[in-house]
């Protein structure tokens, strides 16, 4: 099976893409893209468009709601390069994805995200529009419909297959669910009974059994989303045939803690570097205060449950450099 971490607004930048790969992620994908932040010029947006040298392979997903900005936006996307200054290195991409599931209202209230499902045919417009501007291959990212009672899945399938897509990925939840609740397997089935394409499921995969469930369905890969942002070593626990015991092992979760988060606070470092470099006139934060604002946001997790975890959620608010960071965290062991 092949497994895929999913994009996720906020978290999958460069650098934790890189600790998933590691672990065994076979494909990894940027936090959503802003069509409209691409046509307008935001430095920004062009951010979270940035790999590191050895990341690879890495999808790249937008969202939009205008078919010219998403055209404007897959052409740009097309053109890039591993190496900025090099035209014949190879792509920095190699998908390009449309987000036509996610349920946050900034999202929606654009007519983006989930909004656009909708109106299939305004799904089929878009990727059509992103199709004629892009030679990479092209996917949609879904859900089965706003609500139980509005399932339009097989016409967001017939709009992906006749636009040309490559593969489609189902978020096996409604629109109305958000990130919780039962995930729908009879409709990933249903799915996979009728495409013509690749199916990969999303939705409420945590470990081996959700893993296996989703498997059930006659997938050909699985997302996994937040469940990655606690252990992003849960893709090689996926494929692991050692018993439950000794994966789930506290002695062992507390050296992948550790490990994790020195390999990621070492990758935040080099990547900030990164970007002040390929953005000079753009406010790229101190090497303090970037690493300071992934820990706020996204490093703490790794101590997730951890013998004084909630301590250092305590400190989150009064630390302000590395040296700081390093100092509560070595406080847990």
């Amino acid at each position: 099976m092949k497994y895929i971490l999913a994009p996720l607004a906020g978290f999958t930048s460069a650098p934790f893409r890189l600790l998933c790969a590691r672990h065994g992620a076979d494909l990894v994908y940027t936090e959503m893209v802003s069509a409209a932040g691409l046509s307008h010029g935001s430095s920004p947006t062009r951010h979270l468009m940035e790999i590191l040298p050895e990341e690879g392979p890495v999808a790249c997903q937008v969202f939009g709601a205008n078919p010219d900005e998403l055209a404007a936006s897959a052409a740009e996307i097309d053109g890039l390069r591993r190496e900025p200054d090099d035209p014949a290195s190879p792509r920095r991409f190699t998908e390009l994805n449309l987000n036509a599931g996610c349920p946050m209202p900034k999202i929606v209230h654009e007519g983006a995200g989930a909004a656009l499902i909708r109106d299939p045919q305004k799904v089929y417009d878009c990727l059509a529009a992103i199709r004629r501007e892009t030679s990479l291959p092209v996917t949609l990212k879904t859900r089965p419909g706003p609500r139980p009672d509005k399932v339009v899945l097989l016409e967001l399938l017939d709009a992906a297959e006749r636009a040309g897509c490559a593969g489609i990925t189902l978020h096996g939840r409604f629109t109305s669910q958000m990130h919780g609740g039962p995930v729908h397997y009879d409709l990933l089935a249903e799915l996979v009974r009728h495409a013509k394409i690749p199916v990969t499921g999303n939705g409420g995969v945590y470990n081996r059994e959700t893993a296996a469930r989703m498997a059930e369905t006659g997938v050909s890969a699985i997302m996994v989303g937040r469940a990655a942002l606690a252990n992003p070593w849960l893709f090689s626990d996926l494929r692991s045939d050692a018993p439950a015991e000794e994966v789930e092992a506290p002695e062992r979760r507390a050296a992948l803690q550790d490990a994790a988060f020195a390999d990621h606070l070492a990758e935040l470092l080099r990547f900030r570097e990164q970007l002040a470099a390929r953005f000079p006139d753009d406010h790229v934060p101190s090497p303090d205060g970037y690493v300071c604002i992934v820990l706020h946001t996204h490093l703490f997790r790794y101590f997730n449950g951890r013998p004084g975890s909630a301590e250092l959620r305590r400190k989150l608010t009064t630390i302000r450099t590395i040296k700081d960071a390093l100092e509560a965290v070595k406080a847990l062991s």
